[in-house]
């Protein structure tokens, strides 16, 4: 992850397919992919991004993900902006001025196909935060401009209630946000559900339609991938880390680590650690191009359907004479 000079975008860029699967809390943002692909497992769910798309991750969810296309001359490069809810409603409120489109279901994340608008706001954001001068101070337009794109795409009528204070998925991050902050503790559903403001005996279902996991998944996640942050990054022993988080049971939670990540805690640290690559620092830049790129191959295929349509009317006329 390369952090650029606005706060809430960052650049991500690999140059090779991942070996294993990657865990990660993956925090509600709008993700444009430029080169490469990733697939991103939710839960029992498993979604596959590729380049020339957007994800828009709804709420904050733990993730299993692996980049699956990437070379050293053709790295995997994806740009991120954090989603901020309020910002997303007042916009969303704009675009529907009438009301928000009824959705039937809600989900972690929403992926479709980045049109030229989207690449082309997405290129100017990239322009903006790239000169000192103009990044605080144009970037908001362009972030803007790229969510109203967004909002107005194919997926927009599905997307726009994420922001809705009490939409189903603000109802669920609330519930989100306690696990996040108390992820030490038992889970407490009656609290959960008066802070989500739905029924003890409906909160199960509609937690797991937003995040594709019950409760307790969600917080055994966010244990685990704690404990294994403590161990990599603050040297402590596997029994030390898994008290950290909450566990009382060491073994428990060894059988619970080695299920989950694939490897016992001092294999997979030492894997870990071995892996640590450095990063480059003109991964912005090559975004960019990348972007460039993509929209100008996006508009060329429009074109091309223009010509193709174009030639049948023509030929259907000629039949007609």
């Amino acid at each position: 992850m390369f952090p650029l000079r606005v706060a809430g975008i960052d650049v991500y860029r690999s140059t090779r397919v991942g070996t294993e699967v990657t865990h990660a809390l993956q925090q509600a943002a709008i993700c444009i992919l430029a080169q490469g692909s990733k697939s991103i497992g939710i839960g029992e769910s498993v979604y596959q991004y590729d380049a020339g798309q957007f994800a828009v991750f709804s709420i904050d969810v733990p993730v299993a993900v692996q980049v699956t296309r990437a070379t050293p001359s053709e790295p995997y490069l994806v740009l991120r902006i954090a989603l901020d809810a309020e910002r997303f409603s007042t916009l969303a409120a704009k675009v529907y001025p009438d009301g928000l489109p009824q959705v039937s279901e809600s989900r972690p994340v929403y992926i479709g196909d980045a049109d030229p608008a989207i690449v082309d706001a997405a290129n100017r954001l990239l322009k903006v935060i790239t000169q000192p001068t103009d990044a605080e101070l144009l970037a908001s337009f362009a972030i803007d401009e790229i969510i109203v794109r967004l909002l107005r795409s194919p997926m927009g009528a599905r997307i726009a209630h994420i922001g809705q204070a009490e939409s189903g998925m603000q109802k669920m991050a609330r519930a989100v946000s306690w696990l996040r902050a108390n992820y030490k503790r038992s889970v407490d559903i009656p609290t959960l559900a008066n802070l989500a403001n739905v029924s003890v005996s409906s909160f199960h279902r509609h937690f797991k339609a937003v995040t594709s996991m019950s409760p307790l998944q969600y917080q055994k996640a966010l244990r685990l991938q704690e404990a294994r942050r403590l161990m990599l990054t603050t040297m402590l022993d596997a029994g030390s880390a898994s008290r950290r988080v909450g566990y009382a049971s060491a073994s428990q939670f060894s059988r619970e680590y080695a299920r989950f990540f694939g490897a016992a805690p001092i294999k997979d640290i030492q894997r870990l650690r071995e892996q640590r690559l450095s990063p480059t620092a003109s991964s912005a830049n090559i975004l960019n191009t990348r972007l460039h790129d993509r929209s100008n191959d996006v508009q060329r295929l429009h074109a091309d359907n223009r010509a193709a349509n174009s030639a049948s009317e023509s030929t259907r006329d000629q039949l007609h004479e």
